[in-house]
């Protein structure tokens, strides 16, 4: 992860009005754009509109490292809501000396941070458990990642604004869209250890409340105003149109934490019940090109895709290998964009294809020599699918 404050010269005054204008401009066609983008099927793979739920074209995700906006995958669980700039107001409360009500320019005089991270949906490659046991669940490609750069005050300077009590040991985010399961309403939820929240190192904020993307005001679909963007964790945590902010002594009881993003076997109550939250993303890796069924040559081929490191502070990609025969032999890729933690690298490898090519495989090994697994045990949710990529060819 790459991080760079904003200029002590910056005038935090001409970044609010810029931001204020373009978000404005963004809230009367939030729906319209939600529907341009989903008519365009050369652009996002659309697997559900309401709520939005689409990913992009494997070939188009690895033409860059900075995911452009229109080509970065899009979560929803609930409605994507209109949200006036100049009411919004984002509390911080809960196990706190000083609770917080900030309108957004008041967010914006806390100290910006711009922050170079990947996120990826817990569901990434669901298909593939589905492959084995049919999961419920939007049936995501290996497209639900992408990597941007977000910017916005850390999540750590407000709680330290707010003060903590001792007994603070999970900060809670809530969102404005309104998701309906089981007849009930309820707002998407997420929260992280307080641990992560203050792990503020040279270069590596735990987490900031983003108000920018690419060097742009959110679009609806990705949290406009504010979102959170936790790195290193998956994508549930970094929670869209974030309202509420609450330090707590416990994990957040919100549907989505307490019932939702766990790995189990069954889902039984009891199952459920009995395990923690998911939290950090895990090392994985895919081909982006050539894509299922192409007819190769017999000839030299080049494979293109991604790595993703796992969401351990410090860990990066230490190589990625490609085989063309059945994982007999393995070629070393190139990696073609930048090592850091908690952000993809992309990489090309050229192999030799021959008419026994039937597949191609990739496998990613991170900076401590931890490798991608072969294989990976089904589960009822269908999350952390990292197994070995494979992609037959013709």
């Amino acid at each position: 992860m790459i991080q760079t404050s904003l200029p002590s010269s910056i005038d935090r005054r001409l970044f609010l009005r810029q931001l204020s204008v373009g978000a404005i401009g963004l809230i009367g066609v939030s729906s319209r754009c939600g529907s341009s983008l989903a008519a365009d099927a050369s652009r996002l793979l659309v697997h559900s509109k309401a709520p939005m739920n689409a990913e992009p074209p494997l070939t188009d995700l690895v033409k860059s490292w900075v995911t452009p906006v229109e080509s970065f995958f899009i979560r929803s669980h609930g409605n994507t809501p209109e949200i006036n700039a100049d009411s919004f107001h984002l509390s911080v409360e809960g196990l706190v000396e000083r609770p917080l009500t900030l309108t957004l320019a008041e967010l914006g005089r806390f100290e910006q941070h711009a922050v170079t991270a990947t996120l990826t949906c817990a569901g990434n490659r669901r298909s593939e458990h589905s492959r084995l046991k049919a999961v419920k669940g939007v049936q995501w490609r290996e497209g639900a990642i992408g990597n941007a750069k977000w910017r916005g005050a850390r999540l750590s300077d407000l709680l330290k604004k707010a003060g903590l009590r001792d007994s603070a040991k999970h900060v809670w985010f809530e969102g404005l869209d309104t998701v309906e399961d089981g007849g009930k309403s309820f707002s998407f939820g997420g929260s992280i250890p307080l641990e992560k929240a203050l792990l503020d190192r040279e270069n590596n904020p735990g987490a900031i409340l983003a108000t920018t993307m690419n060097d742009k005001p959110l679009t609806a679909d990705h949290g406009f105003p504010v979102r959170t963007v936790v790195p290193g964790y998956i994508g549930a945590r970094s929670v869209k149109w974030l309202s509420k902010i609450v330090v707590s002594d416990r994990p957040s009881p919100n549907h989505f934490v307490a019932d939702v993003y766990k790995l189990v076997d069954e889902g039984t109550l009891l199952e459920v019940a009995e395990n923690g939250p998911i939290y950090r993303m895990p090392l994985n890796s895919a081909i982006c090109t050539p894509t299922t069924g192409t007819a190769l040559k017999a000839d030299r081929v080049e494979v293109v895709g991604y790595a993703l490191p796992p969401g351990v502070p410090g860990v990066s990609i230490r190589k990625v290998e490609v085989s063309g025969d059945s994982g007999r032999s393995w070629t070393e890729a190139k990696l073609t964009s930048p090592a850091s933690e908690f952000c993809w690298q992309l990489w090309s490898a050229e192999i030799a294809a021959t008419s026994a090519t039937k597949e191609l495989i990739v496998r990613a090994t991170d900076s401590r020599g931890d490798m991608q697994p072969e294989s990976v045990r089904w589960n009822a949710k269908g999350y952390l699918f990292n197994a070995w990529h494979h992609v037959p060819v013709n």
